[in-house]
């Protein structure tokens, strides 16, 4: 059986960043990951929808590096560069069908939204390029825990190995949902696991790719907001380099989305950016959908309905678990629970506590 010193679960923002720590401090681990990719909620793509390593968003796509300072520092410790989020130009809003869409003065962002040159997906891609390939397992759920004496085993498809200590960086829910615990998670942790939302797992976001982006000849900022939708929210997305874009966050319910399918709601969502944006926008080279509520290993049947971001809790595992299992994902975090930085932030954390102990 394999043995490591520190097993990671997830292979998001948050367990690459604990992998980086632990590698940067000598630290033995082996890291694995449900998805046959790497970034988890992070997901930049092709025009295709194919993961690719300069592309478009489906996933989180911002950053505040001045009001969350773990994610900034991340930023300038990879080395990457960004850019500020599209906002000069009017705005668009959309109250009533029969009153059609009106133009205000846009507004100064404060803090300034800021995104990543090459899309979210350079966080994971930067931070996996500094790791030993043979570390990282995409493809491998870790289906149960097992505690034994002083180590824990990990059951896999058709093996299992053996950690000192755990670091799962998934949602609590997911957790909850996807792993069997013997012993068994004391019924306070797994109830307080359950209670706790996962961020984005409710939502969907929609992008349309042009091959321009008129919107700004025309004074536009591609920002809108709209009580009719099916978008409610709308920004440009447009690259670093260029490719112009329009994405929105689809404003209606996990169940609505799945009773209209995406074939509905892309055309839907076009003739909505006409409307807004004028007959340029219903011509788009391509269209890219993504419902995260419809994705298993994001969203679980407690996620189907919108909620605000999760609250930090005293302490995440109780139990024979304390001490054994550390949770990292960007839920736990105590300054950011959700975003971007919250990742970077637990993750740091549950490391550093790690360490601590180990000294």
């Amino acid at each position: 059986m394999l043995e490591t010193e520190v097993a990671i679960i997830g292979g998001g923002l948050a367990g690459l960043n604990a992998a980086r720590l632990l590698h940067d401090a000598g630290v033995d681990f082996q890291l694995f990951e449900a998805r046959d990719r790497l970034g988890g909620r992070i997901l930049t793509v092709d025009e295709a929808g194919a993961p690719a390593e300069d592309g478009f968003d489906l996933g989180p796509s911002w950053f505040w590096p001045q009001m969350q300072p773990p994610i900034g520092t991340l930023v300038r410790e990879l080395g990457l560069s960004s850019f500020p989020q599209a906002s000069n130009g009017d705005l668009v809003f959309e109250r009533m069908p029969h009153e059609g869409p009106k133009r205000y003065p846009g507004m100064r962002q404060e803090p300034q939204s800021m995104r990543l040159s090459g899309g979210t997906g350079a966080l994971i891609r930067r931070i996996a390029q500094g790791l030993p390939m043979d570390r990282l397992h995409p493809g491998t759920p870790v289906e149960g825990l097992i505690m034994e004496d002083t180590r824990v085993v990990l059951c896999l498809p058709g093996r299992k190995i053996g950690a000192g200590h755990v670091i799962a960086a998934l949602p609590p829910r997911i957790m909850a949902e996807a792993i069997r615990f013997a012993p068994a998670l004391p019924a306070g942790t797994l109830a307080l696991w359950r209670d706790t939302a996962t961020w984005m797992a409710p939502h969907a976001k929609f992008l349309a790719l042009y091959d321009r982006p008129f919107w700004q000849s025309a004074g536009l900022s591609g920002t809108a907001q709209s009580m009719i939708g099916p978008m409610a929210e709308i920004h440009d997305a447009s690259t670093a380099d260029g490719r112009a874009a329009l994405f929105g966050f689809l404003g209606i319910s996990a169940s609505e989305r799945a009773r209209l399918g995406q074939d509905v709601l892309t055309r839907a969502c076009v003739q909505q950016l006409a409307r807004l944006f004028g007959p340029e926008a219903a011509q788009p080279h391509a269209t890219l959908f993504k419902d995260w509520a419809a994705d298993p290993m994001t969203a679980t049947a407690s996620d189907q309905q919108a909620s605000g971001h999760p609250h930090p809790a005293a302490s995440w595992v109780g139990g024979s678990w304390a001490g054994v299992l550390s949770l990292a994902g960007s839920e736990v975090s105590l300054t950011e629970p959700g975003y971007l930085s919250g990742a970077a932030e637990a993750s740091s954390r549950a490391v550093q506590a790690f360490l601590a102990a180990r000294a």
